[in-house]
């Protein structure tokens, strides 16, 4: 395995909708290195969570630590929002240095693959429902800068 580079603003792989991935490529050797790599990049560089277009692959898949270990999650979907929300301060691993209040829904509801191909959805919460939100934005070309609150841009 190896880390790879994050990519940083600017570039514009960061401004792009990733591609979903064919579900053939989910069983290869090469996806699988991918998502292990991503691991390793993410601890790394010690993160809570890494899209794929943050080390320029332009695929819908990003990956996360939890409680029990990091999850990767592939062609991700939000099937429910909450309508509360609450603002936090987010940085970002592709954003070096920035900071910024970032409203978003306390809780959301996820539809995913895993690695062994299995559909799999659950409930995030809290910071863990931030951490999929902040992701799942990377790979619809959104940056944690685009959602500051007016107020709180530096």
């Amino acid at each position: 395995m190896s880390i790879k580079k994050i990519v940083t603003i600017g570039e514009s792989i960061l401004r792009q909708r990733a591609n979903e991935i064919d579900l053939d490529e989910i069983r290869t050797d090469v996806f699988r290195c991918l998502v292990e790599n991503m691991i390793e990049t993410m601890r790394a560089a010690q993160g809570v969570g890494l899209a794929a277009p943050q080390i320029g692959i332009n695929q819908r898949v990003f990956v996360a630590e939890t409680s029990a270990g990091p999850i990767a999650l592939i062609n991700p979907k939000f099937t429910k929002m909450s309508k509360k929300t609450t603002p936090y301060e987010e940085g970002c691993l592709s954003i070096p240095g920035k900071y910024g209040l970032v409203r978003r829904a306390t809780e959301v509801d996820i539809e995913a693959l895993t690695l062994e191909d299995k559909k799999i959805t659950f409930t995030a919460k809290g910071f863990f429902a931030r951490v999929m939100q902040h992701e799942m934005d990377h790979l619809d070309g959104i940056l944690f800068v685009d959602r500051i609150e007016e107020q709180n841009r530096t």
